[in-house]
């Protein structure tokens, strides 16, 4: 807890971790026949960002308000310093 307030790394940091080790043990019995392209670490973690956004993929979010646009930008963009 204490690393997370000083540098902003957590939760995110372990799961990508964690999805790399699933990964990695994937690929090893992957049966390239099969599946040709190997895992990556974001195909084991469902909640990611990426997962989250891949069917509105290139679709923008506006908003009305500039200040909520540019409060929403920067929340996306560096998600630790609470914005």
């Amino acid at each position: 807890m204490a690393l997370y307030g000083i540098d902003g790394r957590g939760p995110h940091y372990d799961d990508l971790r964690a999805g790399t080790i699933a990964s990695m043990i994937a690929n090893v019995n992957r049966d390239t026949k099969v599946r040709r392209e190997p895992f990556t670490a974001l195909d084991f973690i469902p909640w990611n960002e990426l997962a989250r956004n891949s069917e509105r993929e290139g679709e923008p979010i506006l908003l009305d308000d500039p200040e909520a646009q540019s409060k929403l930008l920067l929340s996306m963009m560096f998600p630790s310093k609470g914005a």
